[in-house]
């Protein structure tokens, strides 16, 4: 099998990351919130359905499936083949289906702030993403399970890795930054500030 340090990448970017907010497993937004506080915006005018990032997954996806069986006999990182599978699952991530039924329609839901453009201490564009250090500290999670967030307003107040609330229209459209690829696009109204005790 591919050593221990690999395959933990991998494997984390496929299973923590889609359960992420959904299973309260490392994220510090899971638990059940006090209100959270306004920052800005108001709500979309179509009725807001509030979303775990495993509703950005289509049914059965499970992009390790035919990665398990090639790991086998690798049993360290330096092994080419280990390297050579490493670019090929990548690939794989950067093009995670979607979920098309999503497509126009208003939601919110809460992640961690990753900025893409900042200005004068203000965001005018960042990613979204379902746990602490995803595209900072790790690799990007599957496409569906980043969100690049298009704020109405320039937002202050946030820094990297913040949680927030993020209300607004989805988008399945796939988009490249420099700090991964996005599967969902959110033209948000509303970016609030994430206020709950940390869930584990």
């Amino acid at each position: 099998m591919v050593s221990a340090s690999l395959w933990r990448a991998t494997v984390a970017l496929c299973v923590v990351a889609p359960l992420g907010f959904a299973s309260g497993f490392v994220c510090a937004c899971a638990a059940t919130a006090a209100s959270p506080t306004p920052v800005k915006g108001a709500a979309p005018a179509a009725p807001i359905r509030e979303i775990k990032w495993d509703a950005l997954v289509p049914k059965g996806w499970d992009p390790t499936a035919s990665f398990r069986a090639r790991s086998a006999g690798i049993v360290s990182d330096a092994d080419p083949r280990a390297w050579k599978l490493m670019k090929e699952f990548r690939v794989v991530l950067d093009n995670a289906p979607l979920v098309d039924s999503l497509n126009g329609v208003a939601i919110r839901i809460p992640g961690y702030v990753v900025p893409l453009e900042t200005v004068r201490g203000e965001l005018k564009e960042f990613l979204l993403v379902p746990y602490f250090g995803a595209c900072i500290h790790t690799p990007p999670p599957p496409a569906n399970q980043v969100i690049l967030v298009h704020p109405d307003k320039a937002v202050a107040g946030f820094h990297t890795m913040d949680t927030v609330w993020v209300s607004g229209t989805l988008h399945a459209i796939r988009q490249e930054s420099f700090a991964g690829t996005s599967g969902y696009t959110v033209d948000a109204v509303g970016v609030e500030r994430y206020v709950g005790e940390p869930h584990y």
